[in-house]
């Protein structure tokens, strides 16, 4: 009985270790996906006729699919439970992806996209409460920024790659390797991902409300201060993902070299992941988070004012690290706001509000662009945002987690 006893005792961390290592997988092929599509769209939008506007709508219409996708993906794993619509989500984004490269003009691309975008939004609140559900409370943001570390690691294999294939590879390439590994790893993820919400926890839920969920025990404050963060703070992030190779090269840097750019910005994140949810399981959220934001505000404004590869590439690796660091950390505290039996409804929430400025985002670069505004004035543009979020953060860190 001891030797069974023991058994089950080591197998539980084992389960647990191996079900991150799959959720990071699957956020870095999402992050593949997301950057591909704006690393692609200096050749893709001249061959598919699409200018500035229209790619404005083909990078914001995914995100509008991760509003619907999150919002009722987080909804439907607090009553059936994480596991499945997780798998769903990530066969959904692969088949998508994958249709990408057989885009033929706006339209086939913009339902596609969109598509793209339901699959990523219904995986995300199950990540964050996966993430939340399986670890130990003193290490729940550090397990939640290492797992979503995978996004702008994959963002940056993406951009990688374009240094790596032959100059003038179809761009296509990226949405054949980017679609067909999320259907690769969907068997692991049946056979070997834990589900981490208790059958009494799910038949709980269907006596919670969704108003009830995110507004009654003291929670409207919280949830209206992690929207307020989250918004802004996913604006500039998917303004930058999307649209840095053609901000930079607005700015003067070879079309060649402009995906260095995106490639720093993405890998500046990881460590900055990394660095940020060891803080704030350490020592609380409220000055890691702040301080970040407030280093966020410099880092935009002298990317904005940056000239040349070297400067250019520095400092949006300090944008990553500072932007995408804060933002994964936040993804773990965002989840301790709620109890485990609405926890998928409040995650669900948080990323749908903040994909609201993920969509608004590259529609605003692209509408500012077109009325003549140089890239230098649309980087600029993020500074007010990113206070904006700062000052949310810190205010949230006086209120009480859930748990």
């Amino acid at each position: 009985m001891e030797h069974v006893a023991r058994s089950s005792s080591d197998e539980r961390p084992r389960r647990a270790i191996v079900t991150v290592a799959l959720c990071f997988a699957v956020a870095v092929l999402e992050g593949f996906d997301i950057q591909a599509i704006g690393i692609a769209a200096p050749r893709l939008g001249p061959e598919l006729g699409l200018e500035a506007g229209r790619m404005g709508w083909i990078f914001s219409i995914s995100n509008i699919g991760i509003v619907i996708g999150a919002a009722f993906g987080g909804r439907l794993a607090d009553y059936v439970g994480r596991k499945p619509v997780f798998i769903g989500a990530v066969a959904m984004f692969g088949v998508f992806t994958l249709a990408t490269a057989a885009a033929g003009g706006f339209v086939t691309l913009f339902l596609i996209r969109l598509l793209v975008g339901l699959g990523f939004g219904a995986a995300l609140p199950n990540m964050m409460a996966v993430a939340s559900e399986i670890s130990s409370p003193d290490r729940r943001t550090i397990t939640a920024a290492a797992m979503f570390c995978g996004l702008p690691f994959g963002g940056g294999i993406s951009a990688w790659l374009t240094q790596l294939l032959p100059a003038g590879t179809d761009w296509r390439a990226l949405f054949y390797i980017g679609g067909s590994l999320p259907l690769v790893i969907v068997p692991a993820l049946y056979l070997f991902m834990a589900e981490t919400l208790k059958r009494a926890d799910a038949v709980a839920v269907g006596r919670a409300p969704i108003t009830q969920a995110l507004f009654a025990e003291g929670r409207s404050r919280p949830t209206l201060l992690l929207w307020l963060t989250f918004l802004p703070t996913l604006l500039i992030l998917y303004l930058i993902l999307n649209w840095l190779p053609t901000l930079v090269e607005g700015q003067g840097l070879d079309r060649a070299l402009a995906p260095r750019a995106s490639l720093a910005f993405n890998w500046g994140s990881v460590p900055g992941a990394l660095l940020f949810g060891a803080l704030v399981d350490k020592i609380g959220f409220r000055w890691p988070l702040a301080l970040s934001y407030v280093a966020l505000v410099g880092s935009l404004a002298l990317l904005g004012d940056a000239g040349g590869l070297g400067p250019i590439v520095f400092f949006s690796a300090a944008a990553g690290f500072f932007l995408t660091g804060a933002n994964y950390a936040l993804y773990g505290v965002a989840a301790g706001y709620y109890p485990i039996a609405v926890r998928g409804t409040g995650s669900g929430a948080s990323v749908a509000v903040g994909r609201i400025g993920s969509v608004v985002g590259p529609l605003l670069a692209g509408a500012l662009l077109s009325q003549g505004l140089t890239a230098t004035q649309v980087i600029l543009t993020m500074v007010p945002a990113a206070a904006i979020a700062g000052v949310s953060v810190f205010v949230l860190s006086f209120y009480r987690q859930a748990d």
